[in-house]
């Protein structure tokens, strides 16, 4: 019998949390509760694949949270409340239909069972939010449902905040307990790992986890959760002080960036040109 794969950046699943596909590259996040049938979905930004996804297993939608505005994260909410009357947690400071919960940083819920806390972390939009999950269902590990600030092996563009907000809050993200499990929005982890092998050439743990990540998709697997320990090795948004990311950027440059800022500022604006060869 042939055995299946170990995976090294990919950690073991949650017993309650799987992702649903939607578009060609979002993910909806869905959680189910400890007890009875029922879940919560994060960033349903199309109906038709979380109705499908919860009619096969039986669930009814208890809660749907927001991190931000977009249409690919908000879209899907108006039709599901058509079906489900279910509160709506979501950025205060934005301004998005069906949320009649609004939260901001501090912001804590529970919801049959599960108990999230709203993190402000403005840099992809200026009210995004994070939900950090504690641990449920047996389960140790807390989660990480971060919406586009935090991706696997890269972060959100800025397209409302700068380039210092964006860094608070991916400092604030990485210094998380480490076991915690990165549920971002987007299946981007090929293509920003092409990017960290260039922004870091002499890391041995990004070409593996490439290596590994091209292998997953091309068996037709997910490569997320990600975990904030893996974040940590690989990212190399979360490691611009590191000496290799740093040779690459003087070497872009033309000089050593001046400050840690300027290091950042600098290596996003390097991923928002960057194509794979």
């Amino acid at each position: 019998m042939q055995t299946q794969p170990s995976w090294r950046y990919a950690p073991p699943p949650h017993p309650l949390v799987e992702a649903i596909d939607a578009f060609d590259d979002n993910y909806v996040w869905c959680l189910r509760a400890p007890r009875g049938r029922l879940a919560l979905v994060v960033d349903p930004g199309d109906a038709a694949p979380v109705e499908r996804a919860l009619d096969e297993r039986g669930l009814g939608l208890a809660a749907i949270l927001l991190t931000h505005h977009h249409p690919d994260h908000v879209g899907g909410v108006a039709r599901l409340l058509e079906r489900w009357h279910a509160p709506v947690y979501g950025p205060a400071i934005e301004r998005i239909p069906g949320v009649d919960h609004p939260a901001e940083e501090g912001t804590r819920i529970v919801v049959e069972g599960i108990a999230a806390t709203a993190l402000a972390v403005p840099g992809h939009t200026l009210g995004h939010l994070a939900w950090f999950v504690e641990p449920f269902g047996g389960d140790a590990r807390a989660l990480l449902l971060c919406g586009d600030t935090l991706f696997a092996a890269g972060c959100g563009r800025l397209f409302e905040g700068t380039p210092a907000q964006m860094l608070d809050s991916l400092e604030r993200l990485a210094a998380l307990d480490a076991a915690t499990l990165v549920c971002c929005a987007h299946e981007y982890t090929v293509s920003n790992l092409a990017f960290a092998a260039a922004a870091d050439p002499g890391s041995d743990a990004v070409r593996a986890r490439l290596d590994e990540a091209r292998a997953m998709r091309a068996a037709g697997l997910r490569t997320l959760p990600s975990s904030i320990a893996i974040e940590r090795e690989t990212n190399p948004f979360l490691r611009f002080d590191s000496a290799g990311v740093r040779a690459a950027l003087a070497h872009r440059l033309g000089k050593a960036p001046a400050s840690r800022l300027e290091a950042f500022t600098a290596l996003r604006a390097w991923k928002d040109g960057f194509r794979a060869a």
